[in-house]
């Protein structure tokens, strides 16, 4: 017999499909109101009108129910910008991370299964195959400025993206205030300026490389 594949892997269609909606849609829900301590099987079930032992066959653990919504939010993530500079691309970027952390239920979620990845495996390994997937999305901006020339060759893709929304993430978690369009620019700014400069560019192990401060690698 073969292992069940892990939550999230499977894109199901019909009846299981929705029934898949309805309990993602509940467990979204109570992650942003109550937080992931709160998040019980039985009650997402009664809440989805959906049979317990389906949902606990399904998703088996709080942890992995919170995986499969993190695999959810992952496909329905809207693809890279593509504006023909770098530094609007990042904008772009930046400025839908604001939205999404600015708005009422995604900021409480994104907060609530950041917290759920502090204390439990599975929603960790989800939450960094979201990104992953996130970034990734968005690294292809960083390659097209390569291969126009903003940035130097060598530079780190993922480096890049990962930077311009780490302060956001930071201003949210650290801070409690809402988060402005400027907010998104500034750090568009800064991180287009830096990848100019050479900071990301790396060395064929993936190690930074030694810059001359303008761009240039001296190895």
């Amino acid at each position: 017999m073969s292992d069940p594949a892990a939550p999230g892997t499977l894109r199901p269609g019909g009846r299981t499909a929705r029934v898949r909606e309805a309990v993602l849609q509940v467990a979204g829900d109570t992650l942003a109101t109550d937080g992931f301590d709160t998040l019980d099987l039985g009650e997402v079930a009664r809440r989805a009108g959906v049979g317990k032992t389906t949902v606990y066959r399904r998703w088996g653990s709080p942890g992995g129910l919170a995986a499969d919504l993190l695999a959810d939010m992952a496909d329905q993530s809207l693809p890279r910008a593509d504006t023909g500079t770098l530094e609007e691309d990042l904008r772009a970027n930046a400025r839908l991370v604001v939205r999404t952390l600015n708005d009422p239920r995604q900021g409480r979620l994104f907060k609530a299964l950041i917290a759920a990845s502090l204390c439990n495996e599975q929603a960790a390994e989800a939450l960094h195959r979201f990104y992953a997937v996130r970034v990734d999305e968005w690294a292809g901006c960083v390659r097209d400025a390569v291969a126009r020339g903003e940035v130097p060759a060598g530079t780190d893709p993922q480096g890049v993206v990962a930077a311009v929304s780490a302060p956001l993430y930071y201003a949210l978690l650290n801070t409690g205030r809402s988060l402005s369009e400027a907010d998104a620019d500034r750090a568009a700014r800064a991180v287009t300026t830096a990848a100019r400069a050479g900071v990301w560019v790396t060395d064929d192990g993936g190690r930074p490389a030694r810059g001359t401060g303008n761009g240039e690698v001296t190895g």
